[in-house]
């Protein structure tokens, strides 16, 4: 299963609105014969990619995969009905796909027709994954990452109100991959008017774009259009994405659009990225300056899930 983890990995950037999932074949003998991933959406799903490079030797085997497969028609065929007729023994499955138009039938179908169907294994580690995935089939609406560069003492702005570039090189190409990873960015329109950001993810040669949306009103020549502009309920405005089939939103505003996230109870995960560089409180700007908490009891507290250095600079990951 850590392998079949490993090999969805390779999809995490090109699968969505698709589950970016992995599977492995392994025969009798415990030899590993193929792997797959999800392809772009429209193309092959994990698992038949790895029966097509199994060919005859699926038969028999057991196959690995991370998510329940699918057993409705959509862009592509069910993948039990290729898992059945490759004669594939057993099929070992991470975690359950929530979708409704799965969500067990997958696993029944495939007991149905005689393969014998495990689901568990290393399934933290799976949910973990495809976290996004699974928290927007579950509650119908995208996961929300608020990114944030600061200065150790959580600086985002100077006193000048200059802000680039607080965090490295490294860092800063980190913060592009997690731009990747997401199918919608949300800035509000200070941000724009301030920084003029395109909001693009940039990876080497590949410029990708994800869905950009800015709370308010963008400047008729703003880097950041084509854009959605949105105000008002930011609860509405995320149904909305949802419906776009935006699975993971970044929430990369100032500090007035991120308080209000947090504010409002709307994040999922947090990653701050931290300079070892100091500012000061005098004239700055606070990264969550907007934000309100009246005592003790009202403090937002979260779990570190990953702390790691990048380059010079420190990314600490929080679910909140």
């Amino acid at each position: 299963m850590q392998l079949a983890v490993g090999a969805a990995q390779k999809a995490r950037l090109h699968a969505a609105p698709n589950p970016w999932v992995g599977a492995v074949i392994v025969n009798d003998n415990g030899v590993v014969v193929s792997e797959g991933h999800t392809q772009a959406p429209g193309e092959s799903h994990a698992e038949i990619v790895a029966l097509r490079r199994a060919g005859d030797r699926a038969r028999g085997a057991t196959m690995v995969v991370t998510l329940e497969p699918c057993c409705h028609v959509g862009r592509t065929g069910p993948c039990v009905d290729a898992i059945v007729e490759a004669g594939i023994a057993r099929v070992i499955v991470g975690t359950l796909d929530p979708d409704a138009r799965v969500s067990g039938r997958g696993v029944l179908s495939l007991k149905a027709s005689g393969v014998d169907v495990e689901v568990g294994i290393e399934e933290a580690l799976v949910r973990e994954q495809l976290a996004p995935y699974l928290w927007q089939r579950v509650t119908g609406r995208p996961y929300v990452v608020l990114k944030v560069a600061s200065t150790l003492d959580g600086v985002v702005a100077m006193a000048d109100g200059s802000s680039q570039w607080i965090t490295g090189e490294e860092a800063r190409r980190d913060a592009h991959v997690l731009r990747a990873s997401s199918q919608a960015i949300i800035v509000g329109a200070g941000t724009v008017r301030s920084d003029d950001p395109a909001l693009t993810a940039r990876l080497d040669d590949i410029i990708l774009e994800p869905l950009r949306v800015v709370l308010g009103h963008a400047p008729e020549h703003a880097r950041v259009r084509p854009c959605l502009e949105r105000s008002g309920d930011l609860g509405v405005i995320l149904d909305e994405l949802a419906q776009l089939d935006v699975l993971q939103v970044l929430v990369e505003g100032g500090p007035t659009t991120a308080s209000a996230f947090l504010e409002h109870g709307l994040v999922n995960r947090v990653v701050w990225y931290q300079a070892p560089a100091f500012a000061g409180a005098f004239a700055t700007s606070g990264a969550l300056k907007d934000l309100t908490t009246p005592s003790m009891s009202a403090l937002r507290r979260g779990r570190v899930v990953d702390v790691r250095r990048i380059g010079e600079d420190i990314r600490v990951d929080v679910e909140v």
